[in-house]
């Protein structure tokens, strides 16, 4: 899913997995086509909140991105009059002003605002429009430090890592999200899945971890599965999301030094070979990961784990080794 997408269930079904894979495997090897445009793209990762300036923002947004940059240009000074402290229209105000002082512009904003993962990534993306792979590089380090529980640093994580499928792999639940989601903002449902967890148990904190996932923040959802692991030590549906969590692209053995233990002690389980299957997708062992998403297919062939495995494998066939 695009960051720029807004969120209408931020939980979701198993359904949702083999199209978010395959769309992310399938940018693996020829780019990410955003960092090939001439001109820096936009990342301003508005997913939660839905009053008059986010939804402003996603306009500007939508703006810029469909080319109209004078439009887009107009509508971020017109969100700075309304609201002077918006650090998000600063910094779409800026790169949309791209090239005439976007640089010195961001670095202003990187001088009063030096722990914004939000303004690292656009410095990078800026710098790297420029020609500047060195010091776009140190930028988008710089956003994953600075804010690593953040969508911005998960978009950094992705230029720093182009030869990863984008964003990173979640844990899919077969969990029923409760129905008084529907309808409701993402930050009104996140809210309304965390007070269910921190009155729940295992299942709760299982959903709340997965809504985590779907808005970035990563170290979050790590920790929400963790807590459903405490309280449900023994549930293998637990065990598997604590292992996603844990998967990072600087370390990725994090989350596989987990998960292939629990693949060795369950070689019937669906659910994870499943999961192995899509972190070995998300570093580009294609050829294991179908030999994982196989043995899924294969074990507990009723099971909705092997169904969506068959058609993750089918999804698959076009994308080559």
């Amino acid at each position: 899913m695009s960051p720029r997408t807004r969120i209408r269930l931020i939980v979701g079904g198993l359904a949702l997995a083999a199209a978010a894979v395959v769309a992310g495997v399938a940018l693996i090897g020829r780019g990410d086509s955003s960092t090939d445009r001439k001109a820096p793209v936009l990342e301003l990762s508005v997913l939660l909140e839905d009053d008059s300036e986010a939804q402003d923002l996603r306009a500007a947004e939508r703006a810029y991105d469909s080319g109209q940059t004078g439009d887009a240009r107009n509508r971020f000074a017109a969100i700075l009059r309304e609201h002077p402290d918006s650090l998000e229209a600063a910094v779409g105000a800026a790169v949309a002003a791209w090239p005439d002082g976007a640089l010195e512009r961001l670095r202003e904003l990187e001088t009063a605002h030096s722990d914004s993962a939000l303004v690292h990534l656009h410095l990078g993306l800026v710098l790297y429009a420029e020609g500047k792979q060195d010091e776009a590089t140190v930028e988008w380090k710089q956003a994953v430090e600075a804010e690593p529980d953040s969508q911005s640093a998960v978009r950094a994580g992705d230029l720093l890592h182009p030869d990863m499928a984008p964003g990173l792999p979640s844990f899919f639940t077969t969990i029923e999200p409760p129905q008084n989601l529907a309808g409701k903002p993402a930050q009104e449902q996140l809210d309304l899945l965390e007070a269910a967890a921190r009155k729940g148990g295992a299942d709760e904190w299982i959903l709340y971890g997965t809504a985590l996932q779907r808005v970035g923040k990563p170290l979050s959802a790590r920790a929400a599965f963790d807590r459903a692991l405490e309280l449900a030590p023994d549930r293998l549906d637990a065990k598997v999301a604590a292992a996603v969590g844990y998967f990072d692209k600087d370390d990725p053995a994090a989350a596989f030094s987990r998960l292939g233990p629990l693949a060795r002690d369950n070689p019937d389980s669906a659910l994870v070979r499943f999961h192995l299957g899509v972190l070995l997708l998300w570093i580009r062992d294609l050829e294991d990961a179908r030999a994982q998403l196989d043995k899924a297919a294969a074990t507990m062939p009723e099971s909705l784990y092997s169904r969506e495995a068959k058609s993750l494998l089918s999804r698959l066939e076009g994308i080559g080794t």
